[in-house]
């Protein structure tokens, strides 16, 4: 899907150099229409051998038994070498040697259902701090904030001279207030993900701090779409700090005046305060909100699977290891940007410094505090309700403790049939002890 299409065919070329007799056909599939294309697929009987995936996906095609379980085929992964290497392909000193260790927990977590792997990350999509670092040196910031309340001083600095907001966050978008939540430690869903958590405290305290962004008129009340052009604004210093992914790395050196090279960076998100954070409650593996350290972002990206029905899973499956294989990623993050899902894949060729970009050193740190959204199938709706919710408490259409009962009272709604047949299913099993 999406820009992976246009440089799939090369990154193959070393798969079918050292695999002859696995002939590969690529399809290249929107990212608006993929989703739905594979469920129709799924019930056409007709999915491919192995497919992208988003990794909010993931719960819902492993619900309907379209994954194939991985565990057994990762155990003995390597011990040919024939994953190969994208430049040098052919080695057999069994260096590809694959473990779940390797995979960055946050990145592995969406593709764990029941403690089974279904799917490897091919790839992550973790969003950090954009920032004009000139326009903070001009406040007299000196580096990046690290706590909420550093983030929030340095936005009213820059808001002070009355011609720029602080931060420019599309009200259309969900990513940003849910990683505030995971980084307090929130739990969005209770009751055995049967039930919206949006009025608990650690979410409350999450949501409140991004609303005020806009109350306070650090921020533009506007979508992505309603922004003329995000990187001629982002040039003008029509604002200060974006909170986007490793995408717009490369867009913005393409996009941006060649004398404002030097003037942006990025850094990972802020942690919670001492006062805001989470205070006894103990995070998941994957949650770690550290106060004045790295606050936790959201593990997005997309994952790797073999088709349950695919009459070739074996090769299917030489196609997924070679794909993850550490040169195979490093070479494609080359091509692409797309960050590694394997610690070993930033070792490759120097790239875990990368020659001192410390834009991307930003986004390795990142990845050591990545937290998994609720592993659902219905993940996709619930966050279509937090946007809705949320403009609604940023335009004033109510209030946040409104907002956010009534953003429960929909999620409740939304996993009313998860709950019937948990419940059913714990009826059976009363009635067979």
């Amino acid at each position: 899907m999406g820009s992976e299409a246009e440089v799939a065919d090369s990154v193959l070329d070393g798969f079918r150099r050292t695999h002859p007799q696995i002939p590969v056909r690529v399809q290249r599939v929107p990212w608006s229409a993929a989703h739905e294309k594979l469920l129709t697929a799924y019930v056409a009987g007709s999915m491919p051998d192995v497919f992208q995936l988003g990794n909010t996906w993931i719960a819902e095609l492993a619900a309907l038994g379209a994954l194939e379980r991985l565990d057994d085929r990762v155990a003995g992964s390597g011990a040919s070498g024939e994953s190969g290497e994208f430049r040098e392909p052919g080695k057999s000193d069994n260096s590809d040697k694959m473990t779940r260790e390797d995979f960055f927990p946050g990145a592995l977590e969406p593709n764990l259902i029941d403690g089974e792997l279904v799917s490897l990350p091919w790839y992550v999509d973790t969003r950090i701090l954009f920032y004009r670092s000139d326009l903070l040196a001009a406040a007299g910031i000196a580096g990046a904030p690290r706590t909420w309340q550093q983030w929030r001083a340095a936005m009213q600095k820059v808001r002070a001279s009355g011609k720029r907001y602080g931060v420019f966050l599309p009200i259309d978008e969900w990513q940003t207030p849910v990683l505030l939540a995971l980084g307090a430690g929130a739990s969005l869903l209770r009751d055995n993900d049967g039930r919206g958590n949006f009025q608990s405290d650690e979410v409350r305290r999450a949501f409140g701090f991004y609303a005020s962004l806009f109350a306070d008129d650090l921020a533009p009340r506007g979508s992505d779409a309603q922004l003329a052009n995000l990187y001629r604004e982002f040039a003008a210093g029509y604002f200060a700090f974006l909170v986007t992914g490793p995408w717009n790395l490369g867009e913005m050196k393409h996009r941006l005046p060649p004398e404002l090279d030097g003037s942006w960076t990025t850094a990972p998100v802020p942690a919670p305060d001492d006062e805001d954070s989470a205070g006894s409650r103990t995070p998941g593996p994957s949650q770690v909100p550290e106060a004045g350290g790295t606050g936790a972002s959201i593990a997005g990206g997309a994952s790797l699977a073999v088709s349950s029905s695919s009459p070739r899973k074996d090769a299917a499956w030489q196609l997924v290891e070679y794909l993850v294989s550490p040169a195979v990623q490093a070479a494609f993050r080359e091509r692409t940007g797309d960050l590694p899902s394997r610690r070993s894949a930033w070792d490759v060729h120097g790239q875990n410094d990368d020659d001192g970009d410390e834009r991307v050193r930003a986004f390795r740190t990142q990845l050591d505090h990545l937290a998994a959204t609720p592993r659902v199938p219905e993940w996709e709706r619930i966050a279509a309700r937090i946007t809705l919710h949320l403009e609604r408490v940023v335009r004033g259409d109510t209030d946040l403790d409104h907002g956010l009962a009534d953003l429960d009272r929909d999620v409740d709604a939304i996993l009313a049939k998860r709950r019937s047949l948990a419940g059913a299913a714990a009826r059976r099993r009363g009635d067979g002890a």
